[in-house]
């Protein structure tokens, strides 16, 4: 007999809480002027819908007069200015009109934590008593319910994208609105978990079954130690990959409440046995690790499974060289920048070396003396046109010489060319092209940073550094960028005199053998080189040999005026 299963408005179940289908919903967004109202950022504007059983009911929308100046970046990202905010209300005005509109409802917002941690701030300075709502946050409901497989990241653009008409546009009704539709869309997929009420949301969460419970025999015998676990199933292949300190308490915490993960509840129901790396280090396990999931791509591991997915820019070595997208380094004298993590980043960064430099954009090479006709990018006077001989080999590579310092030296001439363009739609209140403007100069910038500090680890044939660990120290030997041992230096015998060097010495003799690998890049998957990087600027590491230093790429400093991520993550 086939089964019905109940849906989240089903009115003939008694759900034993307040329904979702019969729930008044106020869906909130807010616009700052940064990312902590303990830090001193305000609210510049409030948005929300109320929804009821997939109805609107009402919206509620009003600008906020912060009392200070928004920095530049925020106007540029949400449009709102200084003198927009003139005449409207202050938060004391605000905020209370808002509480009147969301009233009996129960609070839903994109990244709860932020809106209600600005709302609760406000109150509590206006001795405005919380009214102690009850709040639903999309953000871990989407990761919940949705598969990498739908959507690769939770951002609610990017659910928007799918679910709803409405695109978001850091303007907070607009945001509101779009996050409306996420909701509905989640509660529909929440119809087939059996949940259906807002205490069932509230506490949605993989419950250990009695299958999982049934499997803590595989635990047995796994070692108190650091390192890496691997759970394979019935046929050997490796489900999942991960670290940790202690492996015996890691591994037996899948198969406790403790774990709540819906993918990892699967996970397990799948496993037959459960094998072991014990490591000397965390950071040997880390890399490990990574090295694990590239070489077997456990479908259960959802981040570093296709390091493979990964673009570059390259300055060509021809005569007339031009900028290209390419999948990885190649051999010559060609100059790279990356890596990128999709083929949309690296276009991006191509689009501002173009937008500042004129070199030529047109693919395939050009012979020596060039006779073609002009593009229309010449007559517009974005390129110095070397296909109809409009420029000499001398004018052209110098420009091609600008080119090169802008992407592995310092890429200043692009920072002031592009604020000036910024500067200027921004008087002309264009402010979505400014802040493509903005994100191109970004995902440029993050490249050159990220290439000259992988640089700095993959030219150094070995380096040797150690850290204190339990008395003694933590060694690791690193060459090419690439891990090749790791061991514990015991304090006895870091104490005792002449001893040390010949512990080292050892090491060294087993370590692996690296080779270099066509730089920028290094001997090694480029996120294991970066988890070293972080270990070596890490505080209490020195170095052993070798002549690393940790760099200052000159790209780092421009990372404040462009990186809205680093600015305010949540308005990313």
């Amino acid at each position: 007999m086939a089964t019905h299963q109940p849906a989240f408005d089903d009115p003939d179940i008694d759900w034993g809480g307040r329904p979702l289908h019969d729930t008044t919903f106020c869906v909130v967004d807010l616009e700052t002027t940064g990312g902590s109202p303990a830090k001193g950022s305000r609210i510049t504007e409030i948005g929300a819908v109320k929804v009821r059983g997939g109805e609107i009911l009402g919206e509620f929308q009003t600008l906020v007069n912060p009392d200070q100046l928004i920095p530049a970046f925020i106007t540029v990202l949400t449009g709102i200015t200084d003198q927009m905010l003139i005449e409207a209300p202050r938060i004391a005005e605000a905020l209370p009109s808002f509480l009147e509109f969301a009233h009996g409802t129960v609070l839903v917002a994109h990244n709860a934590p932020f809106d209600v941690g600005f709302l609760k701030h406000a109150s509590k300075e206006l001795g405005i008593t919380w009214p102690g709502f009850d709040v639903i946050d999309t953000v871990p409901l989407a990761r919940r319910v949705l598969l990498r497989d739908e959507v690769p990241n939770v951002k609610l653009a990017t659910l928007a994208a799918r679910f709803s008409p409405v695109q978001p546009d850091h303007r907070a009704l607009t945001d509101a609105r779009a996050t409306v539709d996420v909701l509905h869309a989640l509660f529909e997929r929440l119809g087939t978990w059996n949940v259906a009420t807002v205490e069932d949301v509230a506490t949605f969460t993989s419950k250990v079954t009695p299958q999982q419970r049934r499997k803590r025999h595989l635990a047995d015998g796994v070692p108190d130690a650091p390192g890496v676990y691997l759970f394979r199933d019935a046929r050997d292949e490796v489900l999942y990959v991960g670290t940790s300190r202690s492996l015996r308490t890691r591994v037996r915490s899948y198969f406790t409440k403790a774990e709540t993960r819906t993918r990892m509840g699967e996970m397990i129901s799948l496993a037959e046995r459960v094998d072991t790396v014990v490591c000397a280090t965390d950071t040997e396990a880390r890399v490990r690790e990574l090295r694990l999931i590239d070489r077997h791509r456990p479908p259960y591991n959802r981040r570093s499974k296709f390091p493979e997915r990964v673009s570059w820019l390259r300055l060509t070595d021809e005569p007339w060289p031009r900028v290209s997208v390419v999948r990885k380094v190649t051999e010559g004298a060609a100059t790279h920048i990356g890596p990128f993590g999709s083929r949309r980043q690296a276009e991006a960064a191509l689009a501002t070396l173009h937008d500042a430099f004129r070199i030529r954009q047109c693919t395939g090479r050009l012979p020596i003396l060039p006779s073609r006709a002009a593009c229309v990018l010449a007559e517009l006077g974005q390129c110095l046109s070397p296909c109809d001989g409009a420029v000499t080999s001398e004018v052209y590579l110098h420009e091609v010489g600008r080119v090169r310092t802008a992407m592995t030296a310092d890429p200043v001439e692009v920072v002031s060319h592009l604020e000036r363009r910024m500067a200027h739609l921004a008087e002309s209140q264009r402010f979505e092209d400014a802040a493509v403007l903005r994100d191109r100069a970004a995902s440029l910038i993050r490249a050159v940073r990220r290439t000259q500090r992988l640089d700095s680890l993959a030219r150094e044939p070995e380096v040797i550094a150690a850290a204190p660990h339990d008395g003694g120290w933590q060694v690791h030997v690193i060459r090419h960028g690439r891990l090749a041992a790791a061991a514990i230096l015991p304090r006895q015998v870091a104490t005792t005199r002449g001893a040390t060097a010949g512990w080292v010495d050892t090491l060294l003799a087993t370590a692996e053998s690296v080779e270099p690998a066509l730089r920028p890049m290094p001997s090694a998957l480029v996120e294991e080189t970066e988890s070293l990087l972080r270990w070596l600027e890490s505080p209490g590491v020195r170095m052993v040999r070798g002549a690393w230093q940790s760099p200052w790429p000159a790209a780092a400093r421009h990372l404040d005026r462009f990186d809205v991520d680093l600015q305010v993550a949540r308005l990313a």
